[in-house]
């Protein structure tokens, strides 16, 4: 079932108007006619089951024949704060970040990154994130559309950090087992990845200094693209949400 986010639906019966990219994508790369069936997750979570009605140059015109609430979200809040990556790697972060369930990404300068974007670079950076994290959402079935925040350095981010159960920065100089960090009652996370060179042992003596504990990802260094993801899959293991 193919599946979409809409912000305001009505009910069992009424009809909602698809328009923009969506409706280019329903009619034009996905080719689904009269008859057919998709759903729409509206802001709070509800899955709409909807048949297309109608398909012209206004739109795609759809009538919600169901409405239950969606189950597909995990019952952890995790922020992603990741160093910025050379080329294309941070698409790649993004898109698997929001697959295995990231409520929000947040890219960070921080003083090893080689990627430095001026603000045009990353104005542009960013409606391309935000586009691919749309695309994730949609593809993984998400009850919410996840957040990529603007480009921030490491100082602001750090300010960020207040009102997290569980910080946790992962560090190539070595930590604490995750699974001994997270307790059962941790339910908004942040997570903190550095660059291709690693972090600042400023760096991490000023996120140390805002409650984040130095954790690892085991006795093999990762790749700062591989690194989130093997972060945020052991993350949801542990909280119970890959099962």
């Amino acid at each position: 079932m193919d599946w979409f986010f809409a912000k305001q639906l009505g009910n069992i019966g009424d009809t909602h108007l698809i328009t923009g990219d969506d409706a280019q994508h329903i009619t034009k790369s996905l080719r689904m006619s009269v008859g057919e069936v998709i759903t729409l997750c509206d802001e709070n979570q509800i899955g709409h089951l909807c048949k297309i009605e109608r398909i012209n140059s206004d739109g795609v015109l759809v009538r919600i024949s169901t409405k239950e609430e969606c189950s597909h979200e995990p019952d952890v809040f995790v922020t992603l704060y990741f160093a910025l990556t050379k080329g294309d790697k941070p698409d790649t972060v993004i898109q698997k970040s929001i697959e295995l369930g990231a409520s929000e990404i947040v890219p960070v300068l921080t003083d090893r990154c080689i990627s430095r974007p001026d603000k045009k670079g990353a104005d542009n950076k960013l409606q391309r994130y935000r586009k691919i994290a749309l695309q994730a959402a949609m593809q993984s079935r998400r009850g919410i559309m996840p957040l990529v925040r603007p480009l921030t350095e490491l100082k602001k981010a750090a300010e960020e950090l207040d009102g997290y159960d569980k910080i946790i920065l992962f560090y190539e100089g070595g930590g604490e087992p995750i699974r001994s960090l997270i307790k059962p009652g941790d339910r908004k996370i942040a997570v903190l990845i550095g660059p291709e060179g690693g972090f600042e042992e400023k760096e991490v003596a000023l996120l140390q200094s805002k409650g984040a504990c130095t954790a690892t990802l085991g006795k093999r260094i990762l790749r700062a693209e591989t690194a989130p993801l093997a972060a945020l899959t052991a993350i949801m293991l542990i909280t119970g949400n890959l099962e």
